[in-house]
């Protein structure tokens, strides 16, 4: 007892004492002046744990970003031998969930590997695969886990016991942008389920589809993790960037968006860009990289 109210209160000091970088914060301000919609970010320098943060603990929607607490629940059931990566599962149209899922496109009756609708969940945000494994998995065994690894609002709400006001409010997820840099930063340290299993979770975070948006802005040779989440009224990104001088992480929820269009020049997905742009400059002033001419072309639309 007297050892686990030791780290308790480590934890507290060191978290009471972070450094707010005041000068990124204020450009920060700046980038978001004028939005048409409610903005949240936390940004933290890994190897000087300086931190900015605007909106940081409030609750916004995790939409697809959810889909990172269901791949944690999934290594922890497999880390206890309850489930196997490589083990084979049966595909039934009962599954399927409309769209245009790559797994949606399976047979009734046609095998895959738990490896690989993790990795369709992750890589491509199918909603078929990620449904699948939550089901496997189950809901409030991946809420349990968040909540036994200390995330206070960071939830499942879809088929969860008591969430249904939650799910009304704020759909499949919901989470702070705070929440959700500490989940990449432990899965980034190895703390997340186990050294192993965070490794296996890096190697599918760092194999993104949708690079469009904040990845678009950071140098194709950096190693990134990342997951996105876009809903009619909320886009939202969190990465980790293992930068030349120093990993960062950040996370920026856009909600209530008055612009709701689903094209490359939606007014969340633009800041989204330039909030990236931004952050991979302060970090790495020295940097000269910016995206090729004639990338635009390149970048992928729904």
């Amino acid at each position: 007892m007297k050892y686990k109210l030791l780290t308790f209160v480590l934890f507290v000091t060191t978290s009471c004492f972070a450094q707010t970088d005041t000068k990124l914060t204020d450009k920060l301000q700046d980038a978001i002046k004028g939005f048409n919609g409610q903005v949240g970010i936390y940004v933290q320098n890994l190897k000087t744990g300086k931190t900015a943060a605007i909106n940081a603990d409030t609750l916004f929607p995790t939409a697809s970003m959810i889909k990172v607490s269901i791949q944690c629940g999934l290594m922890d059931k497999i880390e206890k031998g309850e489930m196997q990566y490589a083990q084979k599962l049966v595909y039934r149209d009962s599954l399927l969930y409309k769209g245009e899922d790559i797994l949606g496109s399976f047979k009734d009756g046609d095998t895959i590997e738990v490896s690989k609708v993790a990795l369709l969940m992750i890589t491509m945000s199918d909603n078929t695969a990620s449904l699948w494994l939550q089901k496997l998995v189950g809901t409030d065994y991946i809420n349990n886990w968040l909540a036994n690894n200390g995330y206070k609002v960071y939830r499942d709400n879809s088929r969860a016991t008591g969430r249904d006001a939650m799910h009304e409010k704020y759909g499949w997820g919901v989470t702070t942008p705070y929440e959700m840099c500490r989940l990449f930063t432990m899965i980034n340290e190895g703390k997340a389920v186990s050294p192993a299993a965070s490794e296996r979770m890096v190697r599918n975070m760092g194999r993104i589809f949708w690079d469009n948006y904040a990845l678009s802005q950071i140098p194709p040779y950096v190693h990134t993790i990342s997951k996105q989440g876009a809903l009619n009224e909320s886009k939202s990104e969190t990465v980790l960037v293992n930068a030349p001088h120093g990993d960062y992480v950040f996370s920026i929820i856009t909600n209530h968006n008055k612009d709701q269009r689903w094209v490359q020049d939606n007014e969340a997905d633009v800041l989204i860009r330039k909030v990236s742009a931004l952050l991979w400059h302060y970090f790495e002033p020295k940097s000269d990289w910016k995206p090729a001419d004639g990338m635009d072309k390149f970048m992928k639309d729904e």
